[in-house]
């Protein structure tokens, strides 16, 4: 199965073949704050089963575990659409909300919990980290 990704205006996209390898909601405050919302929502796939189009912006910063995060952004409208993180090689983590597909399936991990907003009540099985 095949899927893509988009920004809010369309220029950048990213494609991906087959399953996530992770589906995964992350708490954290910097999430919070590149988002503007309570929580980041991802899903990683290979490197190899993807396709980015289109032109990005890049800005890095490093994580808490000391590994670079490389965000991906569209120049026009400034959706946050993929980005890779040094410590794990050969994956791309994707905005979950970027697929447009509410049937898309549920993050099965949630992290940075210690710092999740008292309203976000995750339903079902989540593998709680960090």
């Amino acid at each position: 199965m095949a899927r893509t990704a988009r920004c809010s205006c369309g220029q950048l996209s990213i494609r991906c073949e087959g399953e996530p390898i992770r589906r995964s909601m992350c708490h954290c405050l910097e999430c919070q704050r590149r988002t503007g919302s309570a929580f980041g929502a991802q899903v990683r796939f290979r490197a190899d089963d993807t396709q980015p189009r289109g032109k990005a912006t890049e800005y890095g910063r490093r994580g808490d575990s000391g590994a670079e995060v490389r965000f991906r952004f569209c120049p026009i409208c400034g959706t946050t659409l993929y980005w890779t993180i040094d410590s794990n090689p050969g994956v791309i983590a994707v905005a979950l909300g970027a697929f447009a597909e509410p049937g898309f399936g549920a993050p099965t991990i949630a992290v940075y919990e210690r710092s999740r907003h008292l309203f976000v009540n995750v339903g079902g099985p989540t593998e709680s980290a960090v």
